[in-house]
This record gives C-alpha cells, sequence and structure tokens, in this order.
C-alpha cells in the first residue's frame, strides 16, 4: 500500500513540475512595455499612415528592428523576450487591418 501512495504522489509531483510554454500576449505586453510611448508618438497604435510603410516590410524586419533598438526606442522597446516583442508587433500591426 505504501507503494502504491508513494508512487501515486511521485506521479502527480512530476505532473506538476512540468513546464508549460505559453504564447506571448501582444496585447499584454504593449501595455506593460510599448503603450507609453506608442500611445503619444509615432508610430502610434492604429496610425494606419504611419504603419501601413512599416506593415510592408514585413513583421520579420520590424521585429529585427525592435530587437535591436531605434531612435529614442531601447533595444526590445523593454519587453522581455524576443517572443514578446514579436507577440507586440503582431499586435500592433494588426490593429490597423
Amino acid at each position: 500500500m505504501k507503494k502504491v501512495i508513494l508512487m501515486a504522489l511521485l506521479a502527480i509531483a512530476a505532473g506538476s513540475t512540468s513546464v508549460q510554454v505559453m504564447a506571448a500576449d501582444g496585447k499584454a505586453v504593449y501595455d506593460k512595455s510599448c503603450k507609453g510611448c506608442h500611445a503619444s508618438m509615432n508610430p502610434k497604435l492604429g496610425d494606419k499612415t504611419t504603419w501601413t510603410p512599416l506593415i510592408t516590410r514585413g513583421e520579420k524586419e520590424l521585429v529585427a528592428s525592435v530587437m535591436k533598438g531605434k531612435g529614442m526606442m531601447p533595444a526590445k522597446g523593454n519587453a522581455g523576450s524576443a517572443d514578446d516583442v514579436t507577440a507586440a508587433v503582431k499586435y500592433m500591426m494588426d490593429a490597423v487591418k
């Protein structure tokens, strides 16, 4: 009986330590790391005139630009990771579609 209980506890412990990878939430990243500037500075969220030429460059190029930083924007735009940057860029691109 002790062996069965021990096995059950080990199975539960193994399940609780598994790592779940979740996709970054673009809006949450934007709200936390980007909104402070992009709500009032170009390219403003949702501004088709400013975003259209950027979107034609493609997501990959925009993400690379954010990763390096540009002008007043620091590297990664203060977002935590490349996944966060990608999610925020997608969110901002989608806001003008």
